[in-house]
């Protein structure tokens, strides 16, 4: 019985001291609110995206996970700046293709010569 009744005022005694480092204290309290997290958007307004940058991309974390709407923006820009990227490298073959296309024919070789 002794040890019951020391378990209860141990269990007491730790439940309060919890209770009161995280919502005692007022200004001086150990666990102060902090800032809502918010997404410092880190990826570059004035070059394209890079490998790099997509790398050290951090979603701060809502109560149910990540914030949707932030995620999506930073996906949807991402893809933008892909889909422009594509574009560029068509156009860019297709403007190769074409040269070459276009390019002089090189001599032929006469038929006696073999290299």
């Amino acid at each position: 019985m002794f040890m019951f009744l020391f378990l209860v005022v141990a269990l007491a005694v730790v439940v309060g001291a919890v209770t009161l480092s995280v919502i005692g204290g007022g200004d001086s309290a150990p666990l102060p609110d902090g800032a809502p997290e918010r997404l410092d958007d880190p990826l570059p307004l004035d070059r394209p995206v890079n490998r790099a940058d997509v790398e050290t991309l951090r979603f701060p974390l809502a109560a149910r996970g990540y914030r949707m709407a932030e995620v999506d923006d930073a996906l949807g820009r991402i893809g933008a700046e892909l889909a422009e990227r594509d574009a560029r490298i068509a156009d860019l073959e297709s403007a190769l293709a074409g040269a070459r296309a276009h390019r002089l024919p090189t001599e032929k070789p006469a038929e006696g010569d073999h290299q």
